[in-house]
């Protein structure tokens, strides 16, 4: 139940709406993250790592970021990748070891 009435401001409406755009985000956040196949940052899937457990990437298929487009609750979400160039410092796997 949510309470108040049709004539005044509802906060309580409001703060549901942010849920549903929490939701909406975190479902992307997982489309995006199940759709990389290499392990990155701190994006580590375990079947994408090297013999030594260090993280397996792989710049040439996934060097963009991921910009999703959700068209809404009855279709998949569009994936709309935007190039990474870097002209100063070169690609490398971070060790956390």
């Amino acid at each position: 139940m949510v309470p108040g009435t049709a004539t005044e401001i509802n906060a309580e409406l409001e703060k549901a709406g942010r849920v549903a755009d929490y939701l909406e985000i975190a479902s992307l956040m997982c489309h995006d993250a199940l759709s990389r196949a290499e392990s990155c940052g701190a994006h580590f899937r375990e079947e994408f790592q090297t013999p030594e457990g260090e993280a397996l990437r792989n710049d040439e298929n996934f060097c963009y970021v991921s910009a999703w487009e959700w068209p809404g609750p009855d279709a998949e979400p569009m994936l709309h990748p935007e190039p990474l160039v870097f002209e100063f410092i070169k690609l490398s796997v971070r060790s956390y070891s």
